[in-house]
Order: C-alpha cells, then structure tokens, then sequence
C-alpha cells in the first residue's frame, strides 16, 4: 500500500532536484561565491546536465511538454527581468556621464564583434554570408543574466572598480536589444530578395519601430510608473512588500507591453529600468531588500538547470556540417578575437576604462549566455514561419532554409555552454592566479581570498567610482 502512495512524476522529480540544489547552494553561497570563487550558471548547468537525459534521465523538459516556443518564452522573461534590474541597479543619472564609454561598447565592440563571429562561421562551416550574420548576431551581445552572475556583490566583485562594474552591466542591459538590427539585417537577406526591401524592413520595422521606438516606450513606461509610486508613497497608500511586488511587475509589464506591439523586448525592459530608478529614488527605498541577489538565484539558477537539460549533444556530432572538433575551434577563436582586440585597440575612446589591465578584463568580460539563446529562436521563428513564433520543433521535411534552421540552434548551444563554463570559472582563475603571482608573504591565508584592488586597476577616490559627485546629488 505505501509504494502504490509514491508518485515520481517527471514534475514532481523536477520540484525536489531544483529545489534540492537552490537550498544547498544557499546555504554554502558565501563559501561557494568568496572562497571557491564560483557562480550559479556553471554549476547550475552541471545539475541540468547530470540530471538531465544524457545523466540520471531525471530531468526531461520533453516530458513537461516544453518545447522551442516554451523555450523562447522562458528566455525572454528571464532576460527581460534581468535587463530591467540592470536599469535599476545603475547609479542614477548614469547614462548622462557615461554615455560615451557605453556607445564605444555598443557601437564599434559590437559591430566589430558581429564581423568577426559572421566570418568564423562562414570560413570553419562553408555557410552562406548571410546565414554566417544571422549566427554571429546571435553572439554579438554580452548575456545580463551571465554578467549578474559575477559582477554582483561577491568578494571579487569588489576587487575590480565600481566604474568597471556599472560599464559592463550597463551594456549587458543594452545589446541583447541592440543585437536586433544585426540579427534581422541577415535575417531579411535571407527572407528578402530585392535590396530595396531588405533596406526598408531593416530601417523602419528594426531600426525605428523595435529600437527606437521601443527605447522610448521604455522610458515612458519607467517615468510614469516612477511617478505613480511615488504618488501613493507619499500617501502612505503603498506597503513596503508591495515595493518588490511592483518592482517585478514592472518588468513582466513591459515586456508584455513590447511583445505584443511586437517591438524590442530588452531594450523596453532596459529603458523602463533606467526611467524607473533615474533619480536613485527607487533603489535608495529598496537597498537593504538584495531583490537581485534573490532573482539571480531563483530564475536565473533555475533557467540554467534547464538549459544543461536540454542541451543536444547529438545534434553536435549529428548535425548538418557540425563537428566538436569545429565548435571547439570556433569556441577558441570566439573568445579570443570578437571582443578583445577590438576593446584593447579603442582603449583610449572608452573614458571609464583607464588601464591596458582593465581593458584586458572588460575586453575577456563578455559572456554569452541565455540572450543568445532567444536569438536563435527568434531566428529560427522568422524563417520557419515567417513570425516571431517558432514551431515547437524544427520543421523535417524539405524547407528553403532547412540547412540554417537546423544548424543555428546546437552551435549557438554549443558556444553557450562554453562561454557559460569559460566565463563562470574566469573569476576564480583570475583570484587564484593573483594569488600565487604574489610574494609568501603577501598572500592571504586561503588560496583566493584577497580583497585588495587587482593588480593594474585603478580604485583612487575619482576612479574607481561611477556615483555622482556629493555636489551633483545635491542638484
């Protein structure tokens, strides 16, 4: 009789694995973070991966009937969320002082980084140029939910400047959504034809509509819920749990907002982020609640579970003109040449860098993760159905795009996990080396456990710091 009481269900089994590692990494988080220096998305996706269907067969997303289009939408909510509490962790009036450094990322890094992807693809896999596009926009952007990972409170984290910190989190909230024009501008090459209309969707339904358009409503949205809060705060019509409850619908609300008007999800999020916490209100009001410390371990741990589960290992050695030989190769030569040479050569454009060292470190930060994987969705989406929704799975029989649609999906897999495990384990490579580069004397006592500035970063009063000056808060 008590056997017959036991149900294992595929969901119920989920419940209790996930739950399982959440509680034990937040009971050894300060260990795992400050001594071992490690972040959730790499062990994350180990749990998936041991316990998906290549490991113990006890997590299977096909069983939860999760498909592409289930996918599509969990990473965008996730990415979503974490772009708007990228706009909300900013100091306020960020943009309006360090708007030069963050252009330089997201206009000459980027672009170069798009080329450079583009044409690895293009010579390691003999794809079409314009498939090769499609594929390197998807790698183009640095991942928030990655980045978050690593540059939020954590020992290391203190040890690289503020300046650095807000940089790199500012264009993590960012180019996700500024990705979009190099995405659809392969995208319609392949779909379109004639010049003429490749050049008039890209410009007014990307460009104008998506981006510009889409930056704006952001913004709009952020002001004018910044203000309705603080109509009823000083009314005393708001309770304090209802600050994090809004917090959080906030962002859901703007990205329904900019999926249904079919505009630019991240950067909406993005710009509601900014507008809602411009003037530092907001973030003063809700400091003491860690509220991202909270979502990087509930949502963004638990998409990185899925994502080891759903990894097809198959389709790597199985798919169309793939090869590990060739995904390890484009994996090397993506980190070490889409971001890097190009950071070190504009160091002296970018104001808040200051050091070739920093350059180094900003130039290795770029990590890609779970935005790259709603790219290749939404990439997959607009040439399978001619929409921005895909098929629950990849179309079998003849298509005219067979060959991208098949392949863009476990390469861009491929690198993610690469990039997740890379960049996850940078943080504790680059504290134990620094470590062992120091004299007996001047180590600490655990192997990592320094708190000093690294070596070759500037941390003096004026910058380190990325904060208003005391006469500009006064303003």
């Amino acid at each position: 009789m008590v056997w017959k009481q036991l149900e294992p269900t595929a969901s119920h089994i989920t419940y209790l694995i996930l739950s399982s590692f959440l509680i034990l990494y937040a009971l050894f988080s300060l260990f795992v973070r400050n001594r071992l220096h490690l972040s959730e998305p790499p062990l994350a996706t180990l749990v998936g991966i041991i316990f998906g269907p290549k490991g113990f067969h006890a997590l299977d997303p096909a069983k939860w009937g999760l498909r592409d289009n289930m996918t599509q939408e969990l990473t965008r909510v996730i990415v979503g969320i974490q772009c708007f509490v990228v706009g909300i962790e900013l100091p306020k009036f960020y943009f309006s002082r360090h708007w030069r450094s963050v252009a330089m990322l997201l206009g000459p890094v980027m672009a170069g980084g798009w080329v450079v992807c583009a044409l690895l693809v293009w010579l390691l896999f003999d794809t079409s140029p314009a498939t090769a596009l499609v594929i390197g926009a998807c790698l183009t952007p640095t991942d928030p939910v990655l980045a978050a990972s690593v540059l939020s409170n954590s020992q290391f984290s203190t040890r690289v400047p503020n300046r650095l910190r807000h940089l790199l989190s500012a264009e993590s909230g960012c180019n996700d959504g500024v990705s979009f024009p190099f995405l659809y501008f392969g995208l319609y090459i392949l779909i379109e034809k004639a010049a003429g209309n490749i050049a008039r969707e890209w410009f007014l339904i990307t460009i104008l509509w998506q981006c510009c358009f889409g930056t704006f409503m952001g913004l709009f949205i952020g002001v004018s819920a910044n203000w309705l809060l603080r109509f009823s705060d000083g009314r005393d019509m708001i309770g304090r749990a209802s600050y994090l409850v809004f917090y959080l619908l906030l962002a859901l609300f703007s990205i329904g907002v900019a999926s249904t008007l079919g505009s630019d999800d991240f950067l909406v999020a993005f710009g509601a982020g900014v507008g809602f916490a411009r003037d530092g209100w907001f973030r003063k009001k809700t400091e003491e609640t860690h509220l991202p410390n909270v979502i990087d371990l509930l949502l963004n741990s638990s998409l990185f579970v899925y994502f080891g589960a759903i990894i097809p290992w198959s389709a790597f050695s199985d798919g169309p003109d793939l090869g590990v030989g060739r995904l390890i190769a484009l994996l090397a030569l993506i980190l070490l040449f889409r971001r890097l040479p190009f950071v070190l050569a504009l160091k002296r454009w970018i104001p808040d860098i200051h050091t070739y060292r920093e350059a180094l470190f900003c130039g290795h930060f770029g990590p890609m993760g779970v935005g790259a994987l709603f790219l290749a969705i939404e990439a997959r989406a607009e040439l399978e159905t001619g929409s921005s929704l895909p098929l629950p799975h990849p179309p079998k029989g003849h298509s005219e795009h067979k060959g991208t649609i098949e392949m863009i999906w476990p390469m861009i897999c491929f690198i993610v996990l690469g990039s997740t495990m890379v960049h996850g384990l940078s943080t504790a490579i680059i504290s134990v080396g620094s470590h062992f580069s120091r004299h007996k004397h001047e180590r600490a006592h655990f192997p990592g456990a320094e708190t000093d500035a690294l070596d070759g970063m500037e941390h003096a009063i004026g910058a380190g710091d990325s904060e208003p000056s005391s006469e500009e808060e006064d303003d």
